[in-house]
């Protein structure tokens, strides 16, 4: 199981692309693995013939444990990690003839706090450690779960739905209607449709969602941006961006430039909260939601508030390329301190988007559109016709009051507003 960033420890196989006694090329994608980051199509390491797949599809996988094998003209290659070496085999053998797989030794006795226990020896990676942990569950109650990994070893899967389950045990008990135990749909009129398991990437999302909902006390707060200096600048200047940079300029970087400059004044929704402590971010990392085949990833643009407005376009283009093009690194996918979703790009007006978990704050982009406003001069009132655009911040109300929030989205509309565009490019 290769390893596709500093904090991941395990992977789940989505998909092999070529079966036993299937032709790779070095280089070819044959294999697909998701893990709690990001989904990622893995190469082969070798050309060769497909010997042997140690792992099945939905098997969770440690880092580092071989998965496959692929027999080339000199050498029998371990797929584990691309940092893996050929291991030369003893002697050549019929592709069809089974390949005995030596069994690793016997761990030695460890102390309990070494993830071990002292009765039974069950392993237990560092992610499902940290979870019991921050859980409260003692050792003792973690053998007691049933593990659907290989060789009945307990999941991170596992474990949160032990504990989502606990939860319910004993929520049960104080609710006055029992949840119904069968399908809802069956004495109902409704015609039963088709049934299909969700995609790995939708039940990361899900699962992210729900507890953030549960995590967060969301609180919301909009206003109405002009952004009529700024479309028109755009359209002013499109076509020379384009010829000298190679990419169009959207409006997303001017959202990050004034989201970046509003954090520098409110460092308190440059934060993330954890129980009751608060950490107050020094460097401004700025998730942008990107929308994808199956769903939504939000990568991190790191340091935003060290880049001119141009890095800004830079970054903000190469992020969300490659992220569309499933070539974003999973270490990409954390460390954001605060997040942008721009739902205007489909035509959406406005929205309520969910905080990503553990930023404090998240912006909602919505589309701009021309609008008959009321603009006023020294000449007095009048109607004119402007390009508005919706804003909307979720906040998390534990930590930020009403008036801050409204502060900050505030100081968003008026950087954007103000914003010398001579100075941009």
């Amino acid at each position: 199981m290769p390893k596709m960033g500093e904090s991941i420890t395990e992977g789940t196989i989505l998909e092999w692309r070529k079966k036993v006694g299937d032709p790779v090329e070095k280089d070819e994608l044959f294999l697909e693995i998701g893990t709690d980051k990001v989904d990622s199509e893995i190469p082969s390491l070798e050309s060769g013939i497909i010997v042997e797949i140690l792992a099945l599809e939905n098997d969770v996988v440690d880092v580092g444990t071989v998965i496959a094998r692929i027999e080339t003209d000199e050498s029998l290659v371990d797929i584990s990690s691309p940092s893996k070496k050929p291991i030369k085999a003893p002697e050549p053998e019929p592709i069809n003839k089974p390949i005995k797989v030596k069994q690793p030794p016997s761990r030695k006795k460890k102390k309990v706090d070494s993830a071990e226990s002292q009765n039974d020896k069950k392993f237990y990676t560092p992610v499902v450690l940290k979870i019991a942990s921050q859980e409260g569950i003692p050792l003792n109650e973690l053998e007691q779960i049933s593990g659907s990994g290989r060789g009945g070893r307990v999941t991170k899967k596992d474990v949160l739905n032990y504990i989502e389950n606990y939860k319910a045990t004993q929520t049960r008990g104080v609710e006055q209607t029992p949840t119904p135990s069968h399908d809802p749909l069956a004495n109902s009129s409704i015609q039963p449709g088709r049934t299909e398991e969700m995609h790995h990437m939708r039940k990361l999302i899900a699962d992210h969602m729900k507890k953030s909902i549960e995590t967060s006390a969301h609180v919301y707060v909009m206003t109405e941006v002009d952004m009529t200096s700024i479309v028109d600048f755009v359209n002013e200047n499109e076509n020379t961006f384009l010829s000298r940079e190679g990419y169009k300029l959207t409006y997303t970087p001017f959202m990050v430039d004034a989201v970046v400059k509003a954090l520098q004044d409110f460092p308190e929704m440059n934060s993330s909260l954890l129980g009751t402590s608060v950490t107050y971010h020094k460097n401004i990392n700025i998730g942008l939601a990107v929308s994808i085949e199956n769903g939504l990833m939000v990568p991190a643009m790191f340091n935003c508030e060290e880049k001119n407005f141009l890095g800004l376009c830079r970054t903000v283009n190469d992020v969300a390329n490659r992220t569309r093009n499933k070539q974003i690194s999973a270490d990409e996918l954390t460390g954001s301190t605060f997040t942008i979703s721009n739902f205007g790009v489909f035509g959406v007006t406005i929205g309520t988007p969910i905080i990503n978990q553990p930023n404090v704050g998240i912006l909602g982009v919505g589309a701009i559109k021309k609008q008959a406003v009321v603009v006023e001069s020294p000449q007095g009132d009048a109607i004119a016709i402007r390009s508005m655009m919706m804003l909307s911040l979720g906040f998390d109300h534990r930590l930020i009051d009403g008036a801050g929030g409204a502060k900050f989205i505030e100081r968003i509309r008026y950087y954007l507003e103000t914003m010398d565009l001579r100075q941009v490019l």
